[in-house]
């Protein structure tokens, strides 16, 4: 039996090119290596399969029939490690049959992916996405087991074990029904913390985010009535209702369902970032992929 942990891979390709040529001093030359130490190798296989591989014949060396059942395999495997060691080839993303894996929020894909989608469905037809739901307490996890490729997340709290890069710094806008008696114009202050808000509370059931810290440094307090843990459930709930929001302003800029008015406060917004592992950090793919989305915010 061959001991694989005793292989030497000089001497592996050595076999190969012996197993194509049938000569010691050919070999050596293609090996660029003197004809002994060819030789010195060739007797460390013979001794490693117990067989003598090539044995002298009346035109060169002869195989035995343990170097012929040898020949291919041998060629293959070491095809597959070349592949495997070349350097990284460039990317085309006509020709990407990826599936990237990209964790978010219902508001991080409306705000980020969306732009993205038709010109990433252009160029890269072959490709999928695959949008999973953020859990921030297992992000890195995600990411280390290949789980997923990129995520989105709030500067805050943003692991610093992964790479990040800035995408935008998103602002805060007051939002209602398009006829909303309250919105005709911005509200007075007074008259905004008297609305009946709704809020977004991904980890559930809470009533209390950004808006309502720039209230308290002012002494005052709002009516938050709703909590739901969807951008998309808010949005439904302002268009059916008299409730308002304060929410991020890309979510609805495009919107022509919902008045969209500025908030009579200053409102602390936020940086998006985009996330990755170092695994990936290099991998033309999604090097590509993540200055395409960089490209689609502009």
């Amino acid at each position: 039996m061959v001991n694989f942990r005793s292989l030497d891979l000089n001497l592996l390709l050595t076999l190969d090119v012996l197993l194509t040529e049938h000569n010691v001093t050919r070999a050596a030359r293609r090996l660029n290596l003197s004809q002994p130490s060819v030789s010195v190798q060739l007797a460390r296989l013979r001794d490693i399969f117990a067989d003598p591989l090539l044995l002298p014949g009346p035109r060169g060396m002869q195989p035995t029939a343990r170097a012929e059942a040898l020949r291919e395999p041998l060629r293959q495997a070491l095809e597959v490690l070349e592949q495997a060691i070349a350097p990284a080839t460039a990317f085309d993303p006509a020709q990407a049959t990826a599936t990237w894996r990209i964790v978010a929020t219902d508001y991080m894909a409306s705000a980020i992916i969306l732009p993205a989608l038709n010109e990433l469905r252009r160029v890269a037809p072959g490709a999928r996405l695959a949008v999973l739901e953020l859990r921030p307490d297992q992000i890195v996890r995600q990411a280390e087991q290949q789980d997923v490729d990129l995520v989105f997340h709030t500067r805050d709290g943003a692991p610093l074990s992964l790479h990040q890069r800035h995408l935008f710094t998103e602002r805060y806008v007051l939002a209602g029904r398009v006829d909303h008696p309250a919105l005709k114009r911005q509200p007075t202050l007074a008259q905004f913390c008297q609305l009946e808000h709704v809020i977004v509370s991904p980890d559930g059931g809470g009533f209390h985010a950004a808006t309502d810290v720039a209230l308290a440094n002012k002494g005052l307090s709002r009516r938050v009535v709703l909590s739901v843990p969807h951008f998309l459930v808010m949005l439904e709930t302002l268009a059916r209702t008299d409730l308002v929001a304060v929410l991020p302003e890309r979510l609805v800029k495009q919107t022509t369902t919902l008045k969209i008015v500025e908030p009579p406060l200053e409102i602390a917004g936020f940086d998006m970032m985009m996330l990755w592992h170092e695994r990936v950090h290099r991998d033309p793919g999604h090097i590509w992929l993540r200055q395409h989305i960089v490209d689609s915010l502009r």
